[in-house]
């Protein structure tokens, strides 16, 4: 029986299992993403979660424990900087995201890239689901402003099409003074070089 062994075998003794999640997590951390076997995956993502926690936390306790768990000092001291310059500052949980890349060609293995998710948090679905609730209710109970509305647009297509037909009847006027100024000063030149001659 199992007693007081949680998490998955990944195919590896204990130390083995200890010693591979220990530098998968190092390795996250580093390059920000990595690409390994769903399971592994999965199983590393409570590590990654603890570690981001207590950079949050930020005391040398955390840090010590933060040391343990990675085995690299100066990876902990950058990883504790970037929480410190805000990095998942407003995320609770959810450091990281495993995108499905199908199946190993020669052992069948579901293949993952896992990375560190630092996107700002987006609003929660709950809210943006009440405000357009609220809307539609707005839109029912105002049947009244619905007509009112309507009427203005006629009124503005209406007043649009008499600023169409001024314009073009002044156009029209427009062009026949030019035609007219054109001619006149014609006729000037004509005149002026049948007196040089």
């Amino acid at each position: 029986m199992r007693h007081y062994k949680k998490g998955r075998k990944l195919g590896t003794d204990a130390s083995h299992t200890k010693a591979m999640k220990k530098s998968l997590v190092g390795a996250l951390f580093l390059n920000d993403r990595i690409k390994t076997v769903e399971a592994r995956a999965k199983e590393v993502r409570g590590d990654v979660d603890k570690i981001i926690g207590w950079a949050k936390r930020g005391d040398v306790h955390s840090r010590r424990l933060a040391i343990a768990a990675l085995g690299d000092k100066d990876l902990v001291r950058e990883i504790f900087e970037k929480v410190e310059q805000g990095m998942f500052k407003d995320r609770n949980g959810g450091y990281t995201r495993i995108m499905k890349l199908g199946n190993r060609k020669g052992d069948n293995a579901p293949i993952v890239i896992m990375e560190l998710v630092t996107e700002p948090v987006g609003k929660k679905k709950a809210e943006t689901k009440a405000a357009a609730g609220k809307k539609t209710a707005a839109k029912k109970a105002t049947p009244v402003k619905a007509k009112a509305a309507e009427e203005v647009v006629e009124a503005v297509e209406d007043a649009a099409e008499e600023v169409v037909e001024a314009a073009e009847e002044a156009t029209e006027e427009a062009v026949e003074a030019v035609e007219d100024a054109v001619e006149e000063a014609a006729e000037e030149v004509v005149e002026e070089k049948k007196t040089e001659e």
